[in-house]
């Protein structure tokens, strides 16, 4: 057997040509065989289709064909973000141009822990991640000291890099103050750095309570950390921002705001006064895998004193020799927890200056118009109960005068039909139905279809009768 083609180098753009034109096919295939956003027949279903396809998965001789069988079966049995009657979570239908971006970042191949293997995607970090952090607070009142972003795989790692900043900050010990609203990755990050249990508020209407949080904060020994949120993944609700940071202040207590939801909103003049207060903290996630719509993965963690980031400081003498660092090559490792690292940067860099802020501002304004719309529908409609209006692009609904059993079931009948897929969130002491409206291509058409799907599902199941 002959060498098989590398994906870079002279004859790289070559070789994938070819390869492409059976990667895409191979997806529009899968696409039209699954037919819907999800592949019907539920998890046994699907599991069985993918093992009859794989097969072997390392036989004794290469198959010539498993690109395109592959391929295709993955396509076939995916969750399409894509498809307007998939709203289920926080998974957005990614840019062409981003995903055409990555492909050039996966050819290549840089790994972002040394100058050496990324010289020019360390430079392309280092600008991208400056203007991301101006975005939120501005271009900081020390020249020499300019607020900074480090890339993430997404929320989770950022929320645990922000926790790791406060304690190191605070010297080694920190007691994290969230709401029971917090995202889960937030307490799961005091767990890993073994920090004390934190300390969790109540938040009955979704959202942190200041005064619950002013007197948490009157009574509680120091350091603390608080950890407000700008888009639950619950309701997308935004906690009060301006008050949350204002007795932080008083208290002497650091702000951490978990924006990976809501982060996108600062892109669109109409929606970024939601995000007042947002400048106000010591670090901030961002995520645009979701209000950005990046392939997996593209986080953020914004820091106003980039002095914070000095505790990342890591010496390795094969990536970051001292006597390399005072010869000017840059020192990567710093940058994050991680080594060998993705230069996830690249699809960031060509969305930004493909769409420009007017770009990113349309999408954000039609997937939270396409939100207010759909409320709208399920407000008007009878058959159906509206938890709020939305605060981003989720929304929360439920069959009138249903169980949460029902609710459950409804929703999983639909996943295993394949028609639609809609999460779910328990608020108020109910369960409720939730579409996260994330494609801005889906149109007022598709929304009374989902509405239809969903009440026609619940009178096939609960009531006994198929409906006209």
């Amino acid at each position: 057997m002959s060498t098989p083609p590398l994906a870079s180098g002279p004859e790289g753009p070559r070789a994938l040509r070819p390869l492409l034109d059976t990667v895409l096919q191979a997806l529009d295939e899968g696409t039209r065989a699954r037919g819907g956003p999800l592949p019907a027949g539920g998890p046994e279903a699907v599991a069985a289709r993918m093992r009859e396809a794989v097969g072997e998965v390392l036989p004794d001789h290469g198959e010539p064909h498993a690109p395109r069988t592959l391929v295709h079966a993955f396509a076939e049995g995916a969750a399409d973000p894509a498809h307007p009657l998939c709203a289920a979570h926080l998974h957005c239908p990614p840019l062409a141009i981003a995903t055409a971006a990555d492909l050039a970042a996966s050819a290549l191949n840089p790994s972002l822990d040394s100058w050496d293997q990324a010289p020019a995607a360390s430079e392309l970090e280092l600008l991208v991640a400056g203007a991301l952090a101006r975005e939120i607070y501005g271009p900081g009142q020390d020249p020499g000291a300019a607020p900074d972003s480090l890339i993430t795989t997404g929320g989770t790692e950022s929320n645990q890099l922000a926790l790791l900043l406060a304690r190191e900050a605070y010297g080694g010990s920190v007691r994290l103050v969230c709401g029971t609203n917090a995202h889960h990755s937030l307490a799961r990050a005091a767990w890993l750095l073994g920090l004390p249990d934190p300390v969790v508020l109540p938040a009955p209407a979704g959202t942190l309570y200041p005064a619950a949080l002013d007197e948490a904060l009157s009574r509680l020994p120091g350091p603390l950390l608080v950890a407000a949120t700008a888009g639950t993944t619950d309701a997308g609700l935004i906690d009060p921002l301006p008050e949350i940071a204002a007795h932080c202040a008083a208290h002497g207590a650091r702000l951490h705001i978990d924006a990976a939801y809501g982060g996108g909103l600062l892109f669109s003049d109409r929606h970024r006064g939601k995000l007042t207060g947002l400048e106000a903290a010591d670090t901030v996630t961002l995520d645009l895998h979701k209000l950005g719509w990046q392939p997996v993965a593209a986080g953020l963690l914004a820091v106003k004193d980039p002095r914070d980031l000095t505790a990342l400081r890591h010496r390795a003498d094969y990536l970051n020799a001292a006597d390399d660092t005072e010869a000017g090559l840059p020192d990567l490792l710093g940058r994050s927890l991680r080594t060998t690292r993705r230069p996830d940067v690249l699809k960031l860099a060509v969305t930004l200056k493909t769409l420009g802020r007017s770009g990113l501002a349309t999408l954000v304004d039609q997937v939270c118009a396409r939100a207010r719309e759909f409320a709208a529908l399920v407000d008007e409609h009878p058959g159906f109960e509206l938890h709020a209006r939305p605060a981003i692009s989720t929304v929360l609904f439920r069959p009138a005068g249903a169980t949460d059993d029902t609710v459950a079931v409804v929703r999983r009948a639909l996943l295993t039909d394949g028609r639609a897929v809609l999460g779910r969130a328990r608020l108020d002491g109910r369960l409720w139905l939730k579409a996260t409206l994330l494609n801005p291509a889906t149109g007022p058409a598709d929304l009374a279809a989902l509405l239809h799907l969903v009440a026609a599902r619940q009178a096939t199941l609960v009531e006994g009768h198929t409906p006209r």
